[in-house]
């Protein structure tokens, strides 16, 4: 399996007050965990989705009621520096939810290997998960500093972590 569905419900910016992001690091183990405080309550899964890169990177998100309340980047995929990492234009602030699976309700935890790629700008601010196969994609803004890459299918296909603050050691 390869794919994360979701839901995906617009939302007008007046209506919709973004859940701010929190980031936090772990200096001893490098992982960077990003919290969304405030997330709308919605229903779906509660527990853990990871995406395992084939390198053995992983991304872990949070979901609490269907709704993802953490991203968590527990072993890094190599990250790509490039000059210019544009945010998509077209950025909709949105609720998107992670269904519990009709044939698997009590699933808490979910795990998928598929191909993961990471891309940042040169001070690592902004950093760009991409997963599975290339394809085109929309842009939903789920928090502040957190955007969702959704395809065609409505599977989430990157994320986007904005704002990151620099590790502790290149303070």
């Amino acid at each position: 399996m390869d794919i994360i569905a979701v839901k995906v419900e617009p939302a007008q910016a007046a209506s919709l007050s973004l859940p701010r992001v929190e980031y936090r690091w772990d200096a001893d183990t490098d992982i960077l965990t990003a919290t969304m405080n405030g997330a709308a309550k919605g229903q779906g899964m509660s527990g853990s989705v990871g995406i395992e890169g084939a390198d053995g990177s992983w991304l872990i998100f949070d979901v609490s009621g269907g709704r993802i309340a953490g991203v968590e980047v527990a072993v890094w995929p190599d990250v790509r520096k490039v000059q210019e990492l544009p945010l998509p234009a077209d950025t909709a602030p949105g609720l998107v939810s992670i269904p519990s699976r009709p044939s698997q309700p009590g699933i808490a935890s979910l795990e998928i290997d598929t191909r993961l790629v990471a891309d940042a700008d040169p001070a690592e601010r902004t950093i760009h998960f991409r997963f599975g196969a290339p394809r085109a994609v929309r842009a939903v803004r789920v928090g502040e500093d957190l955007i969702l890459d959704i395809d065609a299918a409505d599977h989430i296909a990157g994320v986007w972590l904005l704002n990151v603050p620099p590790f502790p050691s290149d303070q």
